[in-house]
């Protein structure tokens, strides 16, 4: 069952043109926001789209709509259709990008090869409906335009919806096998505890290398009273 009208916005400008309901009442109908009715109602919003009367098409009857003329607090209710049409079954196979969007899908591989290494190709070509070769050259900078290209979200272009984009790095993350960690370890308690050793102090008849000063050993002599040869 549907939850909306077909085309809201032009149902919406008809019920602005033709009944006395609140903003938030065809706004919840219609499922927009009621600024977005009131900027209708205002002509700042909808230029130039043709209302479509929903009692036409059997969405609205007419009773419903006076029952919620004469009640500010009721909710328009979607009638049931006449006529049960079967879902459409989306087709598996490259995502259809408009024409007007395509000479931004390059920005979008930029951003995605970017913020989120860990996607594959696959995952790439079907968030943005490109080819596998685009992704080899803007990853590898030998894309024809790469010194032009500047990443921009697919969401923010329009190119895929947040869910789909989240569902693949979901789905990347989950495949990529986790890495061991490496941190810094503790060290044992008897090493951190240890008293450092006690430093020995050098000889005064050695030299720092090691070597024995025989004018030191000779004066060390003479303080004692002993004879030198």
């Amino acid at each position: 069952m549907a939850t909306q009208p077909l085309m809201p916005k032009a149902t919406a400008v008809w019920l602005v043109e033709n009944t006395a309901l609140s903003f938030d009442q065809i706004a919840d109908f219609c499922k927009l926001h009621p600024l977005e009715v009131k900027a209708v109602a205002d002509g700042d919003a909808a230029q130039g789209i043709k209302g479509l009367d929903p009692i036409q098409t059997g969405q609205l009857t007419r009773e419903e709509i006076e029952h919620a003329e004469a009640d500010p607090h009721r909710r328009l209710k979607l009638a049931d259709a006449k006529v049960r049409l079967p879902e459409a079954k989306r087709k598996k196979g490259p995502r259809y990008t408009p024409v007007s969007r395509r000479q931004d899908r390059p920005n979008a591989i930029l951003w995605l090869v970017r913020n989120h290494p860990e996607l594959k190709d696959s995952q790439i070509m079907r968030l943005v409906g490109t080819t596998k070769s685009t992704i080899l050259g803007i990853r590898e900078r030998t894309h024809w335009n790469s010194a032009n290209l500047t990443p921009l979200d697919p969401v923010t272009l329009g190119l895929c919806s947040q869910i789909d984009l989240d569902l693949e790095v979901h789905r990347a993350a989950k495949e990529k096998p986790a890495e061991p960690d490496h941190g810094v370890t503790l060290l044992p308690a008897e090493v951190t505890t240890a008293k450092p050793a006690p430093e020995e102090e050098p000889d005064a008849a050695s030299k720092p290398g090691g070597e024995l000063d025989v004018e030191a050993v000779f004066a060390k002599l003479k303080q004692i009273g002993g004879k030198t040869e």
